[in-house]
């Protein structure tokens, strides 16, 4: 068992697993990792969850196991930590022309959608419903990543 894993958060990891386990031979098919993934609180691109499948499993046909999975979610779960809010507000900065703290819905909606791992306009529309400025045509970039990463 790793190290900085508690007995509790490895008993939550295997009854997740334990879940996408349909033949109960203690293992998934390896085109659930990315879905098992999320579950587990983890965001991998759909891109990253197919290399991290087939790096497990290079012809698609084989069924993975706990022990298998384990380094790959932590991992994951490493690299979750290692994105801060600042560098999604850095991110955002880029498109404040003006240097006021505000881009425009209509810019955020572009870039949401057509930038990095693209949302769809009612993903969009889903974020955007509980931004209150975004009524007015603007958005308080630094407002709208913390209201995203909180959830």
């Amino acid at each position: 068992m790793p190290h900085d894993v508690s007995d509790k958060d490895l008993a939550e990891y295997r009854d997740a697993f334990s879940l996408f386990d349909k033949r109960g031979d203690d293992k998934i098919d390896s085109n659930q990792i990315g879905d098992l993934l999320r579950a587990l609180g983890s965001n991998p691109t759909e891109a990253e969850a197919k290399k991290i499948a087939k790096e497990l499993d290079p012809d698609g046909s084989k069924r993975v196991s706990f022990e298998e999975f384990l380094p790959v979610l932590l991992s994951c779960k490493q690299s979750k930590d290692d994105l801060s809010e600042a560098d999604f507000v850095e991110g955002l900065r880029t498109f404040d022309r003006d240097g006021t703290g505000m881009i425009s819905v209509a810019e955020l909606r572009h870039v949401l959608t057509s930038l990095g791992e693209k949302l769809t306009e009612q993903q969009v529309d889903s974020i955007l419903q509980n931004i209150s400025e975004a009524e007015r045509g603007q958005v308080n970039y630094e407002d709208f990543v913390k209201a995203v990463m909180s959830g």
